[in-house]
């Protein structure tokens, strides 16, 4: 391989996956700040790089006012799926998580002032006021821990 070659490396140990239960698979969520949440657009799938807070088993996304996500939210909430993985791309060992859920707008002003205070929003275009949340509240988690056969 060339240093500008940037292909992962041939694999030599073999490897297989262990599904996680649900409360390990929230914990490792709660343990990263990155994910994607994927949710309906225009009748077609859309996702987005976001970060979040696990807030007890609920995750929390900040988005601003006029964002596609907080738009399907309303007024009812809406079907989504979030995914967060720490995979390492050298060893593809590691973890990811699905969780498909309900996402509602945070809408009480003390809970949009605490979300506010414990998470910082990722990325903000200039001059965006990022001033709402959303709330997933899990029904369906799944994950899977990437190990060596061994």
């Amino acid at each position: 391989m060339t240093s500008t070659d940037h292909r992962t490396p041939p694999i030599r140990q073999e490897r297989h996956t262990v599904e996680l239960g649900r409360t390990e698979a929230l914990a490792l969520l709660g343990q990263v700040s990155l994910g994607r949440v994927v949710f309906t657009q225009r009748a077609l799938p859309a996702v987005r790089p976001v970060n979040h807070l696990l807030d007890g088993d609920e995750i929390v996304v900040r988005t601003h006012d006029s964002s596609a996500l907080l738009g399907q939210a309303r007024p009812h909430g809406a079907v989504v799926a979030y995914q967060a993985d720490a995979l390492d791309p050298v060893t593809h060992l590691g973890w990811s998580v699905v969780v498909t859920g309900y996402c509602r707008p945070v809408t009480g002003p003390a809970d949009l002032a605490r979300c506010a205070r414990l998470l910082r929003p990722w990325p903000r275009l200039p001059g965006q006021v990022v001033d709402s949340a959303v709330r997933i509240t899990p029904r369906l988690v799944s994950g899977v821990r990437l190990v060596e056969a061994g």
